[in-house]
């Protein structure tokens, strides 16, 4: 599969609109809506796996169904994603209270999640059809989709793969890789935020289990795609760079819980593609270096040059979301003010919770004007023979089965 191209998405609850505003604006390159799906291998993570299946079910027509993507994205509502209702709410209040006020007494456990993600599960269901990934597989529209999520009972990653016949299978210390029919079951484990929305029973070899988010112990988001065959990378992250960049302010202020919160979904939704992209090209360099030989021997796998381009925010969603704050449900705003001390200390958390369509439609718009600020650079990655083009398209290295 020479030069095979893969797509990686990672999660971000609400920042998932990001994506789906780079994708919609791919969509619509000539080459794209003249040949159809440019990405045959498709990784994803949390929101990623939605978007990612999404893609899978429509690769077919590729340019309409980022269009559709995109669509849903912009009417989402709060209530689309988990129950809004007061007794809803209550209910969940009163378990949280009594597990932790009484649960050593009365025996605890019985509070799951913070939120109910019921309404997901049924949008999904409503917009989905996963039949039609094996459908697109079989006609040649695509070769593999691989969604990530993480066993809570094994505390282990799992790597759920629905792909054309003889795809590569692996497994390494802690990541189980199952070949499976993508369900919205799956999805929606992937999707799991932890503590946010409660985890989903899937059934395994083993027996069944319990899973949440995929992006908790996935530290290397591009290795599925990798060893799956792709030849070269395109990522799409959902953190603005320019912010790391940023000269870091003494605050002495005791962080309060929101903003704890906010740090925690930061780390394991947005930095691990960042730390993978910079391994990347460390081990590319030290390729070219002749500082590691990319020989096989004594059992270990071939390493070979990876061409990666990742696109990522130009402007800090954080703080978009602290504009919009007021359009959340007021239940839900009530409940993440209380754990927080101002609107800026509860702002990362609330750019993962804010379902409502006019963020999401500001984030498509956003990820749709970064892809056209650097479309030519980005047809020249999905489109050259070797990925590197000029432009601030990034170079790295790779680790990939013999067989792929």
């Amino acid at each position: 599969m020479e030069n095979t191209l893969g797509l990686c998405m990672t999660g971000g609850g609400a920042r998932g609109a990001y994506q789906a505003g780079v994708l919609k604006r791919i969509g619509e390159i000539k080459w794209v809506q003249t040949h159809g799906n440019p990405f045959p291998i498709i990784g994803g993570a949390s929101a990623g796996a939605i978007n990612g299946s999404a893609l899978a079910t429509g690769s077919d027509d590729f340019s309409r169904v980022t269009k559709v993507i995109a669509e849903l994205w912009a009417g989402l509502a709060p209530s689309d994603i988990f129950r809004c209702d007061v007794l809803t709410q209550a209910h969940n209040s009163l378990t949280w209270i009594i597990d932790l006020s009484f649960g050593g007494i009365l025996g605890g456990g019985h509070a799951h999640s913070l939120l109910d993600s019921t309404p997901l599960r049924h949008f999904l269901k409503k917009h989905l059809d996963c039949n039609r990934i094996q459908d697109n597989i079989k006609r040649g529209n695509l070769y593999a989709l691989a969604l990530s999520a993480t066993n809570y009972n094994s505390g282990k990653s799992y790597l759920f793969i629905q792909g054309a016949k003889g795809h590569p299978m692996w497994n390494r210390s802690r990541r189980v890789t199952l070949a499976t029919k993508i369900t919205v079951d799956h999805i929606c484990a992937s999707a799991a935020i932890p503590l946010v929305f409660p985890p989903v029973k899937l059934q395994t070899p083993r027996g069944a289990a319990f899973f949440g988010d995929g992006c908790v112990r996935l530290q290397q988001p591009l290795s599925p795609v990798i060893r799956l065959g792709a030849e070269k990378v395109f990522a799409i992250g959902v953190r603005c760079e320019k912010t790391e960049h940023q000269e870091e302010t003494l605050d002495e202020t005791n962080p309060s819980l929101a903003h704890v919160l906010g740090v925690l979904f930061n780390v394991m939704f947005l930095d691990h593609l960042a730390s993978d992209i910079e391994h990347l090209e460390r081990l590319n360099q030290l390729l070219e270096s002749g500082k590691i030989s990319a020989s096989e021997g004594n059992g270990c796998e071939r390493m070979r040059p990876l061409a990666s381009f990742i696109i990522t925010p130009s402007v800090d969603l954080s703080q978009l979301a602290e504009h919009h704050r007021k359009d959340m449900p007021y239940l839900i705003q009530y409940f993440v003010n209380s754990l927080g001390r101002d609107a800026a200390s509860c702002a990362d958390l609330m750019s993962y919770l804010l379902f409502t369509s006019k963020y999401t439609t500001d984030l498509i718009d956003i990820g749709y004007n970064d892809a056209e600020n650097r479309i030519d650079e980005i047809e020249d990655f999905l489109f050259s023979s070797n990925g590197d083009k000029q432009g601030k398209a990034k170079i790295g290295s790779g680790r990939v089965r013999k067989s792929a």
